[in-house]
């Protein structure tokens, strides 16, 4: 082979050798930055359920506290704080104040709060929504179950809470109604403790009922607010007097405050 021959072919097999490092470069880079691409995502994912406390829910979707939850502690009867900061307020009911600064601690307060802390603290609970995603103070409003026990409705039953309508979030309204009428027969806690004081506030005493419904004084009047919220006035409440009743808007008469509130009203913040 003449040295001209042999020069060609050292150059032809350097750029051989060239094309097949730069091909091998280019699998292996392309190995090397797709797949962890692809776990990066998913721990990303990850990582972003761990950090927040949120948990998947059943559909798949992520972040919206619909799901189950450790419950760190019992801030008073009807408002826990779950993992991660949230606090939690229970739908559809109350219970004797314990931690407002405006008021003082009411009858049976302690008593709710320790229930609830006997029923959910420490333990793993599941969230439920309703319409409604929080309330006016950032708290989550929610329906809450530890296993088959539906904690705001087994309240209510036992007499440490009574029923408390928030529309539109009245999906079990009707049930904790009549949970709540089932322990004031019975005089189940609050009911026997202090029926004229803690319970005063959810629901009218059974004499008031019976004079009312024999009477025929159907005095209560269901309004429904500019954002569509539906609150009853009882007479002695501060505006009774300027409240007026469309029936073209759905608006109407009481006689009763379990009528209206099993009719997905709630009572007026300014009724005493």
């Amino acid at each position: 082979m003449t040295p001209k021959a042999k020069k060609i072919h050292i150059i032809l097999a350097g750029v051989l050798i060239l094309f097949i490092g730069v091909g091998i470069g280019f699998w292996m880079g392309k190995v090397k930055y797709s797949i962890p691409i692809g776990r990066q995502a998913e721990n990303k994912n990850s990582n972003a359920i761990s950090e927040t406390g949120k948990s998947e829910t059943k559909d798949g979707g992520e972040g919206d506290f619909v799901g189950e939850y450790k419950v760190s502690r019992v801030i008073d009867g009807d408002t826990i704080e779950i993992e991660g900061g949230e606090r939690v307020r229970y739908i559809g009911i109350d219970t004797p104040e314990t931690v407002d600064p405006r008021k003082p601690v009411q009858c049976f307060g302690v008593e709710a709060s320790n229930k609830n802390k006997e029923m959910v603290v420490g333990k793993t609970v599941r969230l439920e929504k309703d319409t409604t995603d929080r309330d006016k103070y950032k708290r989550l409003l929610r329906y809450v179950y530890v296993g088959d026990t539906f904690i705001n409705l087994e309240m209510v039953k036992q007499g440490f809470a009574y029923s408390y309508s928030y529309p539109p979030d009245i999906k079990f309204q009707k049930e904790i109604l009549a949970a709540q009428q089932e322990a004031e027969k019975n005089k189940n806690g609050l009911w026997n403790a202090c029926p004229l004081d803690a319970g005063r506030s959810a629901t009218v005493s059974k004499e008031e009922t019976i004079k009312n419904e024999t009477s025929g004084a159907c005095d209560i009047k269901g309004n429904i607010s500019t954002s569509n919220e539906k609150i009853y006035h009882l007479p002695g409440c501060g505006s009774y007097a300027k409240t007026t009743i469309d029936e073209s808007r759905g608006e109407k008469m009481f006689c009763t405050e379990a009528e209206a509130q099993a009719a997905g009203w709630r009572k007026a913040l300014n009724c005493p």
